[in-house]
């Protein structure tokens, strides 16, 4: 059997995963609060207020749906309801091919623009594929979790504007709220991301970002998502400010509890305190052992490190946990497990927090 970390009942192991991160006791206290009814005004003045919130911080215009799930039923609904024959699946790692097996399972005719793992996704290549065939979607992820990879959104954005038939659907899981991106001006149709990576919540809340043009095809669609659909919850938003099904109520007044803390960083600053915890974290990493993943594209919230050193990953996670209470990754599946090693730098972390963990790792590994 392979070891496991061993967790104890009131110890913190302070998490530098990618996911779930560490999240501030406030914002966990913030949950305890008697329960109220999901259709009641309570509920209508707290739904609409994290979604009105969350459009604040994100700079965005464009229709917003916080769903009780994980970011993957976007992942499903935005195919779903917004590809009707053909997608064009960009694939650079675990998670991007996720949405092309999703998008196979649904049935839909998928072509795959594949990238060996730990290289990314190039604008030019995205132009070449989208000039040979018509498609009703192209899939990308911002930031590929599995390799440290973040791909150029910005450049695929403007190619993408070239193709006003083809809907832009980003991943944004382990991204969006720690690396800031322009939403409306890069043309994206669906941008989706899980809270419990750079926003720093309990698991258990996805946020989709929906444009007119996917609302409208959402809302067309001869067939689409029931729980997770795109233009059956933001329609239902319009008309009662809720849900409509259940949600996970007590999870939401953490959300309004902490997007007020966002919205006070401000989503641009929040985004360079990323990047400095990625920038050192890089140059550690380069002076005792190296980047996997193509430079240039660095992840800004996810920093994938080749174990140039051979080390015992496993062995020494353990033991940084044992000694440090910190808990950072091994390397992703079969591919790359002992290979590399993460280190999830996002969420309410801060430069400080990184250089304990890394100075934790040098003390373990006798660097």
């Amino acid at each position: 059997m392979p070891s496991q970390v061993v967790y104890v009942k009131d110890k913190h192991t302070k998490l530098f995963i990618p996911g779930p991160t560490e999240v501030k006791k406030e914002i966990i206290e913030a949950m305890n609060e008697w329960m109220f009814g999901h259709r009641s005004s309570t509920m209508t003045d707290l739904f609409t207020t994290i979604t009105e919130d969350t459009k604040k911080f994100l700079g965005t215009d464009h229709h917003v749906i916080i769903l009780s799930a994980s970011g993957t039923a976007f992942m499903e609904s935005s195919v779903m309801d917004c590809v009707d024959k053909n997608v064009l699946c960009s694939t650079c790692g675990s998670f991007s091919n996720r949405m092309a097996d999703i998008a196979e399972r649904l049935g839909k005719n998928v072509d795959r623009l594949d990238y060996e793992w730990g290289t990314a996704v190039k604008p030019e290549d995205v132009r070449e594929a989208l000039e040979k065939k018509e498609y009703d979607a192209f899939t990308c992820v911002m930031n590929e979790t599995s390799t440290g990879i973040r791909n150029p959104l910005e450049e695929i954005g403007e190619v993408m504007k070239d193709f006003p038939d083809t809907m832009f659907l980003v991943d944004a899981i382990s991204a969006l709220g720690g690396d800031y991106i322009d939403i409306d001006a890069h043309g994206i149709d669906v941008i989706y991301t899980s809270v419990q990576k750079a926003f720093a919540m309990p698991p258990g809340l996805a946020v989709c970002v929906v444009n007119e043009e996917a609302y409208q095809r959402s809302k067309n669609a001869s067939s689409g998502s029931f729980y997770a659909g795109l233009a059956k919850n933001i329609d239902y938003y319009k008309k009662k400010g809720q849900t409509p099904s259940t949600p996970a109520i007590s999870l939401m007044i953490a959300y309004r509890a902490q997007m007020k803390r966002m919205l006070e960083e401000g989503h641009k600053a929040r985004s360079q305190r990323h990047l400095d915890m990625a920038e050192y974290t890089r140059g550690w990493a380069k002076k005792h052992f190296d980047m996997f993943p193509e430079e240039g594209y660095w992840s800004q919230t996810v920093s994938t490190i080749a174990n140039t050193r051979d080390l015992k990953i496993e062995e020494l996670r353990q033991e940084v946990n044992k000694k440090y209470d910190m808990l950072f990754s091994n390397g992703y599946g079969k591919q790359l497990k002992e290979k590399t090693f993460r280190i999830g730098h996002m969420g309410e972390h801060t430069l400080e927090s990184v250089k304990a963990l890394t100075d934790a790792i040098e003390d373990v590994a006798g660097m």
